[in-house]
């Protein structure tokens, strides 16, 4: 039996401004539901009854993390879809190319959005530049380092400081600890993070490595300061759940990542502790293993392997890919 939804059902779905906002914004990100809310100046009740209508017609679907819940457009390749909803994306961005006050509309609402996220961006830079200098023992307080960075240089084939990771990135350094454990394994290594203060911390601790081996760089994940296909191996130790946009850095990751390249992220498996988002400033309570390989797939990376490490009280996850062949955007 067919599962697909009949034209007047979707057309009805579409039949409301609000709900035409909330697809504009979903066209290129998930959401939450209350980003939602503060974005298009409503309750969050009266949101989730919109929510409810676009993903009763397949237009949407919800994924629940925690206490929250997030939102995304359904595309032509998800289970149960069909092209028209292809057609929908088109017609919606056709209507925002030609009609003015639509297009205006969609500005403000993304303008707003970027405001809310830069807040919380901002909250999450003041919490890092505050607990730098505990910064390496906050991260093993659920599972021992050891383990984990056992396991990483396994997957990537530098044990006994072997193999070859040539261009390092290390997204999201913290004190360089990963930048210092890969120096013999890499070729050149750049260290990205955010926090100045982690930066004054990781030039201290890799101060002993040759010149010219390590260049620490300030930065932002989702914004990468460095050409397309620069690195060889990218890494993302522990960083990933700060991301407000999971697939907009994964984009940008590969983006910089030479084809054929490789990708490391180790970050927690999907768990339910809200204390982590409110206190730690935690955008995404980990990660589902499904989650992963949809931004992988989406960010043009092919899965290659994955591990997973029992720690204190939350499970971590380590997982590589590849960068497919092809063109490299500019």
């Amino acid at each position: 039996m067919s599962s697909a939804i009949p034209l007047i059902d979707t057309l009805r779905a579409l039949s409301d401004p609000t709900r035409l906002r909330i697809m504009r914004l979903l066209a290129s990100m998930e959401l939450a539901v209350g980003e939602l809310a503060q974005v298009l100046g409503q309750s969050q009740p009266r949101v989730s009854r919109h929510v409810k209508i676009l993903c009763d017609a397949r237009l949407a679907e919800r994924r629940r993390e925690g206490a929250w819940v997030f939102l995304h457009a359904v595309g032509s390749q998800s289970r149960g879809a069909g092209p028209l909803v292809d057609a929908v994306a088109h017609l919606l961005a056709t209507a925002e190319d030609s009609d003015p006050a639509f297009a205006g509309q969609c500005a403000e609402d993304r303008a707003h959005l970027d405001a809310i996220r830069a807040a919380r961006q901002a909250h999450a830079r003041e919490w890092f530049d505050r607990h730098a200098a505990q910064w390496d023992q906050l991260r093993s307080l659920h599972i021992d380092d050891g383990p984990v960075e056992s396991a990483l240089a396994e997957l990537l084939g530098t044990t006994a400081g072997q193999g070859d990771l040539g261009r390092l990135l290390d997204v999201g350094t913290g004190t360089g600890r990963m930048a210092e454990l890969f120096a013999h394994s890499a070729r050149r290594i750049t260290a990205l993070d955010h926090s100045p203060d982690m930066l004054r911390l990781a030039r201290t601790r890799l101060q002993h490595l040759p010149a010219g081996k390590v260049e620490l760089v300030q930065g932002d994940f989702a914004q990468l300061p460095f050409a397309a296909a620069s690195f060889d191996t990218v890494l993302f130790h522990q960083v990933l759940h700060y991301a407000q946009a999971p697939e907009a850095v994964l984009a940008e990751a590969a983006r910089v990542t030479a084809p054929g390249g490789r990708i490391a992220i180790v970050d927690f498996a999907a768990h339910d502790r809200e204390d982590l988002r409110t206190q730690h400033a935690h955008a995404r309570l980990g990660f589902a293993d499904a989650q992963i390989a949809g931004l992988f797939a989406d960010a043009g990376f092919e899965p290659q392997a994955e591990r997973a490490l029992a720690g204190k009280e939350l499970i971590v996850k380590l997982w590589t890919a590849t960068r497919r062949s092809g063109r490299t955007q500019a």
